[in-house]
């Protein structure tokens, strides 16, 4: 694989359970890249990984895995923001104001 596809996939790892990182958030620690680099690599290569704590910026559920997703964020105790009526099929959202994480605590990988 090459360096960057390891290096976004270490992040994800690093992601306590309950918590999540954006696409950009993973760009942005690795100082390298960008939301849509994070995406492709995940889309490609991060089935091997807790795929489901890399995500949207917006906190809408990936499409087309929300509900393996909420599954791995309700078992994990990721914060959740109810779904309005208006949503479609009535998921929820990532509550991201308190499931973001910052990685504070890790420094290996960060540069």
């Amino acid at each position: 694989m090459p360096p960057y596809v390891e290096r976004v996939l270490e992040v994800a790892e690093l992601i306590p359970p309950g918590r999540v990182m954006t696409y950009g958030d993973v760009a942005e620690w690795l100082g390298e890249g960008g939301p849509r680099q994070v995406g492709r690599v995940m889309s490609l290569y991060g089935g091997a990984v807790p795929w489901w704590r890399v995500v949207r910026a917006d906190g809408v559920l990936l499409p087309g895995h929300e509900l393996r997703a909420l599954a791995h964020y309700r078992a994990e105790g990721t914060p959740l923001k109810a779904a309005s009526r208006a949503a479609e099929g009535h998921l929820p959202r990532l509550d991201m104001r308190r499931a973001r994480w910052d990685g504070g605590g890790h420094t290996e990988g960060h540069t």
